[in-house]
């Protein structure tokens, strides 16, 4: 059945204006964005079988590229584009309101919940470097580095001339593990150990590294890794 057969207030659409965005479930929402379907399957079926592909990951969606979402029968090229428009909105909406950025960077929490929204749901790891001000403010956060599903390479020198480069006192260092075990490999530890001593010897403060996981972290700070 197509979604113009169904009646007004079974339809996604008219459901969202009527009563709000948060009325609806996430197959609705993703039906809204692919617009129409293919024969014998309306937008809602579509999106139907684009979630149970992914289990109903939303997480696993939005680390999707445009080349995956088009293996979903009925996702061309175009409702592809506006499906990964409109997960990129949500990163860069929670990414700009997020209220850590207005308060003193002092804790491991606060950067896991900084870059949560950045780094949640990759299957590949990604390096960021969060530079902070005198008072442990946050002036930008920069990629500083891309790598596999299983590890990435942590380029000391860039990362302190990108800080010298936008006048930060201190940096923190994020990264993420794909594969939901926090816990650092002994490369972590070695990155860590070099990054810190270049760091030290520009007159910088490495406060942390991070390391981050949909549900968990671990801080090289606070477990003292970083004293040795």
């Amino acid at each position: 059945m197509k979604i113009k057969d169904l009646c007004v207030s079974e339809r996604p659409r008219e459901r969202l204006l009527a009563h709000g965005a948060a009325t609806l479930s996430n197959g609705e929402l993703l039906a809204i964005l692919i617009r129409d379907g293919m024969p014998g399957k309306n937008a809602t079926d579509i999106a139907q079988m684009l979630l149970r592909a992914h289990d109903g990951n939303l997480a696993a969606l939005f680390s999707l590229s445009g080349e995956k979402l088009q293996e979903t029968p009925g996702i061309g090229p175009g409702k592809a584009a506006c499906i990964l428009a409109a997960f990129e909105l949500g990163r860069r909406f929670v990414r700009e309101y997020n209220g850590i950025l207005r308060k003193p960077l002092v804790s491991a929490r606060q950067i896991y919940e900084l870059m949560l929204p950045q780094l949640k749901g990759l299957r590949h790891e990604e390096c960021w470097a969060i530079l902070l001000n005198g008072h442990n403010y946050v002036l930008s956060r920069e990629r500083v580095g891309e790598g596999s599903r299983l590890a990435t390479i942590i380029d000391e020198q860039r990362i302190i001339r990108l800080a010298i480069e936008k006048g930060a006192s201190a940096l923190a260092l994020v990264h993420n593990h794909p594969d939901g075990n926090p816990n650092p490999s002994q490369a972590d530890i070695c990155s860590t150990r070099r990054l810190q001593a270049a760091v030290h010897a520009c007159s910088l403060q490495l406060v942390d590294h991070v390391i981050l996981c949909d549900d968990s972290f671990f801080s090289f700070e606070q477990d003292r890794e970083m004293r040795r």
